[in-house]
């Protein structure tokens, strides 16, 4: 999968940098001809400096609202297992009840509640040393709504929080079987507290990555509502890559070798509630309701 993917990123490229020929007479436009035009370029390629790696970046000048499904989703196949599988993929879903909110606007029961995402963009990594390609990712200049899965493996970072008995946040982090914390094909979720470790086996502070069954991707505008965010994005790496936040202000997020997926929420997540049978239920993605758990 991983050699497949660097090849359509070629492939796209390729098309991205090509026209079919055609023959045409060019002729200067008079300033008042270039005066009365106005409009944004379709698509901008930008090249960004960095440490260790060289980007270009191709960003498309245009907005998407979508609602998809996905039966199943497996990437990075290598090595004996997946860096990111799961079953029931969605983006956006459904509203169940008359006057609930999201993404700032209010929504009856059988809305569409969509998948933002704003400007599109592909960016590659070079490494300047042998000219090759280290990796390259697609995500979205800003982005927000809900992403939802019966998920096995993860390898990357989920951005939400853990509240724990005693009502403090906790970053959430990444765990193996092993109650390791890692963010290379992860199948369990907790707080890793120095005060108190994680098990994973008996579900103190861990709770199997599948009870994490919707999240909102999207930044907290301080009002109870969700703002876009801008470091949502999968990335293919061959080698790890420290990937610039596309707001400019140059914070990185590292990326390992192969598989990497970075999901931006403000959530806060009883921790309790998470470990529970139950776990965090699922929105509605189907427009027929198979219920929060789908079976």
């Amino acid at each position: 999968m991983r050699m497949t993917a660097y090849g359509y990123a070629a492939l796209a490229v390729f098309c991205l940098g090509s026209a079919p020929h055609a023959q045409a007479e060019m002729k200067a436009m008079t300033d008042q001809a270039m005066g009365e035009v106005t409009g944004q370029g379709f698509m901008d390629v930008e090249t960004i400096p960095g440490v260790d790696h060289q980007f270009t970046r191709l960003t498309l000048g245009m907005d998407v609202e979508t609602r998809v499904n996905i039966d199943d989703l497996q990437v990075g196949q290598i090595n004996g297992g997946t860096d990111f599988s799961a079953a029931h993929f969605a983006m956006g879903h459904i509203a169940r009840e008359d006057g609930v909110q999201y993404n700032g606007q209010t929504y009856s029961a059988g809305d569409v509640v969509p998948f933002e995402a704003v400007q599109p963009y592909l960016e590659l990594a070079e490494n300047p040393t042998d000219g090759k390609l280290s990796g390259f990712r697609m995500g979205f200049q800003q982005a927000r709504g809900s992403v939802s899965s019966v998920t096995s493996s993860f390898s990357g970072n989920i951005g939400v929080q853990l509240v724990d008995d005693a009502g403090v946040a906790h970053d959430a982090t990444l765990f193996d079987a092993a109650s390791q914390a890692t963010n290379y094909r992860a199948g369990y979720i907790g707080i890793n507290d120095g005060s108190v470790a994680a098990d994973c086996s008996t579900g103190i502070n861990c709770a199997p990555l599948s009870h994490l069954q919707s999240l909102v991707v999207g930044s907290d505008n301080g009002d109870g509502t969700t703002g876009f965010t801008n470091d949502f994005f999968i990335g293919f790496q061959r080698e790890g890559v420290n990937w610039q936040s596309p707001d400019g202000t140059g914070a990185t997020i590292n990326a390992g070798q192969g598989v990497f997926i970075n999901l931006p929420s403000s959530m806060k997540i009883n921790m309790s509630q998470l470990a529970g049978p139950d776990g965090i239920a699922r929105l509605q993605t189907q427009r027929v309701d198979l219920g929060t758990k789908l079976f």
